[in-house]
């Protein structure tokens, strides 16, 4: 059994044959899902499919690219579904910044602020955190370190930066996606043997990052087989032991 701990199943681009979609999944070995929440327009959609597939579950929060969009008094009206398992995703996001100097601290200070909030409010409701973190490693691990509960969390596709690594010991795992098995993953690659084999979580992020040897179509969970092929080639253990290493991890992370 495997389960894609981060797929976006409420994109649009499933809306005509997501039965299929997890129907093939389920084919390919893939029996649980979990819809991070990026985006409130589609959270509607991410709860409605959690409530027609008994194995989809979702989770709440926003995106950093829509910090300006918070609006936590609309999430707070799904947080407290029996489906929902987490806050997120959420997180820090540096790689589109604006050219201007006051307009970069202004956006920098507001993602941070919209972050440090949704992770106190996973705190309070002891739900982990599904995390964000591109171009920004040093700021998300200073507020991670500071704010995150004993709950701890993802680092969604991690971005193979060993500073984080430290954030295993916060309870935090690991999510490796598709980026895995590209040829320029050489960072990955090298960093992949010093996670803590009890911290690793596979996922997809589909319909996006899909893996070797499927890029340019449509990522969707069926390819977490792709992914876990490539770390049983790096972590030298066999596909049925990395499933049950990854899904005994994703459920003991996620109380599912």
């Amino acid at each position: 059994m495997i389960i894609d701990t981060h797929c976006h199943l409420d994109d649009e681009r499933y809306n005509d044959d997501l039965d299929e979609v997890l129907k093939h999944a389920k084919e390919s070995g893939v029996e649980q899902f979990i819809i991070p929440g990026a985006d409130p327009e589609s959270l509607e959609r991410a709860v409605e499919i959690a409530q027609k597939y008994e194995c989809v579950y979702f989770a709440v929060g926003v995106h950093p690219y829509d910090a300006k969009n918070y609006n936590k008094s609309y999430l707070e009206k799904f947080v407290n579904h029996p489906k929902c398992i987490a806050i997120g995703e959420c997180g820090l996001d540096y790689f589109r910044l604006p050219k201007d100097e006051s307009e970069i601290f202004a956006e920098k200070k507001r993602q941070k602020e919209v972050f440090i909030d949704q992770i106190l409010w996973a705190k309070a409701l002891k739900k982990p955190l599904i995390v964000h973190i591109r171009e920004s490693s040093a700021d998300s691990l200073a507020l991670l370190e500071e704010y995150a509960g004993a709950e701890g969390g993802v680092l969604h596709c991690y971005n193979a930066d060993e500073s984080l690594l430290k954030l295993a010991d916060k309870n935090f795992y690991y999510g490796i996606g598709g980026v895995i098995t590209f040829k320029n993953a050489k960072k990955l690659i090298n960093v992949y043997p010093k996670i803590p084999k009890e911290k690793l979580l596979v996922e997809t992020d589909a319909p996006y990052l899909t893996p070797h040897p499927h890029r340019g179509e449509r990522n969707e969970p069926s390819f977490t087989t792709f992914v876990i092929d490539k770390m049983c080639e790096l972590s030298s253990i066999s596909s049925k032991e990395m499933a049950e290493l990854t899904t005994k991890n994703s459920k003991k992370l996620f109380a599912i």
